[in-house]
């Protein structure tokens, strides 16, 4: 769907939070067969945060009171909350109704979007569209996993992988024409299904059910099938939406992918054609935080003052299903 036709939607407020526990290499060094030199190598990350205790609502709230007070808006303003996790507070409720309690939302209704890596780019287009429609009015649309809640810390090839933290954005109307949220493309293949799961937990393996093994609660990666399809799928899909959008590579001013593995982040910008210094990067601080990387990257650059109207964003995202996508975001900084 094209979302720039009769309304245009935007992103008013963004904000991020990660715990405060920082989890360096080193740590890994003291019980497991690893090194510092190895982690960075082959994944390009240096530290990540870990949070040592709560939920994943838990990671929402701190990003979602912030987000709201850089809007100046309080929770009753938000009519819509979308939760895009893999790793719920619970199996239900879902954790759109654990945050909405939890942040005081008395006028929102909402949901959990359950897309993996490629959570927050799906939840932006649902977003957009809701508001669009004019199904919700403001959605606060968050982004966050604490996958210590689901990572074998005594598997190297996971462990040194992913982090824990939260996104948050709100979506609503705007007044100015051709900027927000213009266009995505957005894909799914389940028979990529095998190559990147957690088993147990659902009702095809019951957490309770004998045949269960420990591992089966964990991440399941095949890394280099995860890595190749990850490459072409992320940067096919932003060629097509370049191509949509009749634009072209030196029309981006911004490239904000998911943050996976640096490897992948530089051959996907390597194929676009886009120079280092358009490519945001934040794996090297925070690893893998799944539906977080991409709404936290665009905090971190709201905060750091490089984000200026007018700019054009591609978010592009590769995740289990497999699911993929990318979308175009024309900067506009909400004015009162």
């Amino acid at each position: 769907m094209n979302l720039t036709d009769n309304t245009f939607v935007t992103i008013s407020s963004v904000a991020h939070y990660f715990p405060p526990t920082v989890i360096n290499n080193k740590y890994f060094e003291n019980y497991l067969d690893t090194s510092n030199e190895w982690i960075v190598k082959r994944t390009g990350i240096h530290e990540r945060r870990f949070a040592l205790n709560g939920a994943t609502s838990d990671l929402i709230i701190p990003a979602a009171k912030e987000c709201l007070r850089r809007r100046n808006l309080r929770p009753r303003d938000i009519d819509c909350i979308i939760v895009c996790t893999v790793t719920p507070d619970y199996q239900f409720p879902n954790t759109a109704a654990v945050v909405q309690d939890k942040l005081g939302c008395r006028n929102a209704w909402g949901f959990d979007i359950s897309a993996a890596c490629s959570g927050f780019v799906f939840g932006l287009s649902t977003a957009a569209s809701f508001v669009k429609s004019g199904l919700a009015k403001r959605v606060l649309l968050c982004g966050a996993d604490k996958m210590t809640s689901v990572l074998n810390l005594n598997d190297r090839n996971q462990a040194v992988l992913f982090g824990d933290g939260a996104g948050v954005c709100i979506i609503e109307k705007s007044d100015l024409p051709n900027y927000g949220v213009i266009d995505q493309v957005l894909h799914i293949d389940g028979s990529g299904g095998q190559y990147l799961k957690k088993v147990a937990g659902g009702s095809f393996l019951p957490a309770w059910h004998s045949d269960v093994k420990p591992e089966d609660h964990y991440i399941h990666q095949e890394g280099q099938t995860v890595f190749k399809n990850a490459v072409t799928e992320m940067t096919n899909a932003t060629f097509n939406l370049l191509r949509k959008q009749k634009l072209s590579n030196k029309d981006i001013t911004w490239f904000i992918p998911h943050q996976a593995n640096l490897r992948i982040i530089k051959s996907v910008g390597e194929k676009l054609g886009l120079p280092n210094e358009k490519v945001v990067v934040t794996i090297d601080k925070f690893a893998n935080t799944t539906s977080a990387t991409i709404p936290s990257a665009m905090s971190m650059l709201w905060e750091d003052r490089k984000l200026r109207k007018g700019d054009n964003i591609i978010i592009a995202s590769f995740g289990a299903g497999f699911t993929w996508g990318a979308s175009l975001i024309r900067w506009n900084p909400y004015e009162a």
